[in-house]
């Protein structure tokens, strides 16, 4: 089973941007709790972070026929992503959006998300426990769809 994480616009500065928010935990703290999690799951793991909405979308496309599902960090595009929206409809394997922070608490233009309908499922504002729990979720469905 291949599975893939996309994190978005700045979530490379996890650890130091807005630590009352998103806690001090840093992405690459993250992704080494992703990656074991994935071996206990039997899954391999391919994690990616780009600032630009552009290159999120070119690595599903790169992936589209090679992985079982995705987990999705959109971050600053979870309002504005319309082409990463589009992206994820166009996966024939299932997407879920993911957010240390639970959106639909904070700022009134940040509680809603263009990503969600195009996705499965949206796990937030657990700190990086969303991340880990999305891939334990997305892990079942890989297996479910593949008949385990």
């Amino acid at each position: 089973m291949k599975l893939l994480v996309l994190h978005g616009p700045n979530l490379n500065l996890f650890g130091r941007r807005e630590p009352h928010i998103y806690g001090t935990t840093t992405l690459a703290e993250i992704d080494a709790r992703l990656q074991a999690l994935a071996a206990e799951l039997g899954a391999e793991l391919e994690c990616f972070q780009s600032n630009h909405e552009g290159a999120l979308i070119d690595k599903l496309h790169e992936r589209i026929d090679t992985v079982q599902g995705a987990l999705v960090n959109p971050a600053g595009l979870t309002q504005h992503g319309v082409p990463l929206h589009d992206a994820i409809k166009a996966m024939p394997f299932p997407v879920l959006e993911v957010h240390m922070s639970n959106i639909a608490a904070r700022e009134a233009w940040r509680a809603h998300s263009i990503i969600s309908p195009a996705v499965r499922g949206t796990i937030q504002g657990l700190g990086w426990r969303s991340y880990t729990a999305g891939l334990r979720v997305l892990a079942d469905w890989a297996r479910e769809a593949n008949g385990g």
